[in-house]
This record gives C-alpha cells, structure tokens and sequence, in this order.
C-alpha cells in the first residue's frame, strides 16, 4: 500500500488555478495573534470575492507599531489567549472619510467577558461602550477583561452595528483553557488532534458599493439583501486557499480542514453575520460540546454530558459553537485499505487496549478484507470529479482520464462542508462559491502541520 504524496500531472497548474489554487496547507492550529495586549485599528480596505470582484470592507487590523505599519483584515484578527490572563484590546481609529461622508467612530464590545474601558485622548460615549472618533488613531480606547471561561467567543463593532459589522468589523476570541492546548474546555472528553476555525459572514455588495462613493445617508438597511456568503473572510473557491496567499492580502485565513482517520477535529464556528446559516458537514455527524464559550453539561466535574449530536450546525447570528468531528471507517461494510485481491494486501492489528481500530492505520478491523459491495463501473463510463484519486481506495491511486483535474494529490477522501441552503453555495448566483469549503481525510503517514 502506497501511501506517499502523488506528483501532479503536467498540466494541471491551470486546473489549480481554477479550483482555487488549492494546496494541503491547512494548519492544525488556528492562525491567529497570541499574547495578553493587542493592538488594533479601524481601518478600510478592499477584498476579494470568489467570482474575481473587489469590494470596500472596513475591519479590524493588527497594529503593533503603529496605524501606518497594518493592513486591514477581514475577519478581524483572531485573538488567541489563556484562561485566567487579563487581556486588554487598544483600538485606534483610521477610518476614512469616502466621498462626502464624513468617517464613523469605531468600538468593540466583546459578548460574554466582563469589560472595563479606559482611554486616551478624546474618545466618545456610544450606545452600547467606549468609542474611539475618526482621528487617525491619536485617541486610544482600551478593553480590559479578565479571560475567566474557555471556549469560543467573537468580537464585533458596538458603533451602529447595523452597518459596520456589515462592513467587515467582526473578528473570533478563543480562551484556551488551563488543562491543556489540546483541550476545547477544562475535561478530557473535550480533547482534540486538530482544530480549525469558521467564522461565518455574509454582505450585500451594493451597500458596500454606496460607501465606497460617499453615499452612507442613502442606504436602507432595511432593504439589505446578501449576495456573498464567506468562511473566514472567503468564499469558495478561495476558502481552498492557504492561509497567507499573498493574492488574498486583506483575507489571510484558510477554512480547509484536514484529518486522519480517527482523529478528532474541533470545529471552533462563529456565527458573525446577520443571517442564520445552515453550516452543513458531510463525513460523519458532531458532537456539540460548547455553545457561546460555555461546556454544554450538568457538572463541569463529568464533562460535555449535555452535548447533542448533528449534521447541521444551526448558526444563529451572535452565537459560537464548538464541535466535536471524527471520521473513521466503522459501518462502511468494506475495506478501506482494498483487498489481496485487488493487489491490496494488509493487516489489521488491534492491539491492547482493544478498540475496534488497526492502532496504525485505524481501519475497522470488523470490515478487514471485504470489498466493496458494488460494482465499479467502467472508467468510460465516470465523470471524474476534480478531486477523485482515481480509485475508491484510501491513500490509492488510479488511471485518470486525459482532462481530469487530478488535485487530490494524497489519496485523500474529500468531505464537503458548506451552508445547507444552496443559493449560499454562490457568488452572486454563481457557482460554485460562498461558504463551501471541505474536510480532507488524508491518509496514514501524511503530514498535517
């Protein structure tokens, strides 16, 4: 069994290009900035959709140095920190003015955490917190809170959020817990081998169009209407995409997960639009351990005991959740790694503790040696799909027709995640698009950074 990567075929770099230049780069580890002090500021910028269009955004940036050293990011950046540490925001504001309209003040307010504000200068009592006017960044807002509770949070505009979230201003918290980086929460039974984060938004290009030409007063946000749905700041075919492509500089952050078979991955998901979404997951159903950085059980002492099972994570706008995938072969009725007869031969060894599982490969040893049973069909016959090995056969390969795209380089098997409601499989109603990405389930051996 042949479980090294496959060399693409010559030819294919347009294919690529097509479905989003994809390349398994998706890290276990969420891209993220870590410490205790952050520096952000408001600013304007402009991304890129799936369907080759570019549309003003503001967001948040992460500014060290200063506001002239930073580049506005939607998703805002994701801030990474530990139980029990006292963290604190600083916000500048540099956003612009556009056309006639004069710039917004800028905030954060941070569900779920127990802030106190301080400033600098000459900030503003808004509505719902501190805000920070339009003054290039010579005001200084500061949140301070105290990260009391793991799990998974976000962090959205307090100044006419109606408007501003829709323009980008949104970003993801998590809280690691003091048990372990490995851990969703303070119990072994929310553990992990892999993690990835989807921040769900979505916008209406002509709102974001009418800012960019100075005409904020004409807007009826009551007629909004979204026509691109997004994955951390992307929509398909870019949510492909590794992180940090310097084509995507206002969007750094992947949404392609990857996992053995067996292992347990995190689905840290963040529901930062104004609309409810259907995030579907093909694969295997989840477990939802957390919902808005809270354990879902009757004593933290037992763990996630009042977690419920799903296909579909219903995400409701200002809501995060945390969920639990594993994918492994046990109910298949066939052999995943093939069979002696098909020049596949293996073993299926369940050692101490036994499981079920071969402790190398994790095969289900139930299903050790039986084939498939159905018929392949002829080759002739297929239309090959973009990410077909060209056998059924986990890390295993076969003869690809002459134009097949040919891009599943490992063996892998390629689930879809995406928005259960089809018309946000699109850009603007094209397909494919929106907030699709998948889950690779790559074979033994294959390294995952």
């Amino acid at each position: 069994m042949n479980l090294k990567a496959k060399t693409l075929p010559r030819g294919v770099t347009a294919l690529l290009l097509a479905w989003g230049a994809w390349t398994p780069q998706a890290n276990a580890v969420i891209d993220g900035v870590t410490g205790t002090t952050f520096n952000l500021t408001a600013k304007a910028g402009y991304i890129s959709t799936g369907d080759g269009l570019s549309h003003l955004n503001w967001g948040y940036a992460n500014c060290p140095g200063g506001t002239n050293d930073c580049t506005m990011q939607y998703p805002g950046p994701t801030l990474i920190v530990n139980e029990g540490d006292t963290v604190t925001v600083r916000l500048r504001n540099a956003l612009p003015n556009h056309g006639t309209d004069a710039p917004m003040n800028a905030s954060i307010v941070f569900p779920g955490q127990n802030v106190t504000v301080s400033a600098t200068g000459s900030p503003v009592t808004g509505l719902l917190t501190t805000e920070a006017p339009p003054d290039n960044g010579v005001t200084v807002v500061s949140y301070t809170f105290t990260a009391t509770n793991p799990g998974t949070y976000q962090y959205y505009s307090g100044t006419n959020p109606e408007l501003q979230i829709e323009m980008g201003m949104v970003g993801a918290l998590i809280v690691r817990p003091q048990a372990g980086a490995n851990l969703a929460y303070n119990h072994a039974d929310t553990a992990f081998d892999h993690e990835y984060l989807f921040l769900i938004t979505d916008f209406d290009p002509v709102i974001h169009r009418m800012v960019d030409q100075g005409q904020r007063s004409a807007i009826d946000l009551t007629k909004r209407f979204a026509v691109y749905w997004f994955l951390n700041g992307r929509n398909a075919p870019d949510t492909l995409q590794a992180s940090f492509v310097p084509w995507l500089p206002t969007q750094p952050y992947q949404a392609l997960a990857r996992a053995h078979p067996g292992e347990t991955v995190l689905m840290r998901t963040v529901a930062a639009g104004q609309d409810l979404h259907p995030f579907h997951h093909h694969g295997n159903n989840t477990w939802m351990i957390g919902r808005d950085g809270r354990m879902q059980t009757s004593d933290p002492l037992v763990g996630p005991d009042l977690a419920t099972s799903n296909f579909t994570i219903q995400a409701v706008p200002g809501e995060t959740y945390d969920n639990l995938f594993t994918w492994t072969a046990e109910g298949l009725g066939w052999d995943i790694y093939g069979t002696p007869a098909e020049d596949r031969a293996h073993e299926c060894n369940d050692l101490a503790p036994v499981d079920g599982y071969d402790d190398t490969t994790k095969e289900w040893c139930e299903d050790h040696y039986k084939p498939i049973p159905v018929t392949i069909p002829n080759p002739l016959a297929l239309t090959y799909g973009p990410f077909y090995s060209g056998s059924p056969y986990l890390g295993s390969f076969g003869v690809l027709p002459p134009g097949s795209e040919g891009v599943n380089i490992n063996g892998g098997y390629f689930f879809m995640w995406h928005s259960h409601t089809e018309k946000e499989l699109t850009n603007w109603d094209i397909f494919p698009g929106g907030m699709m990405s998948f889950v690779i389930i790559e074979p033994p051996g294959v390294p995952i950074p």
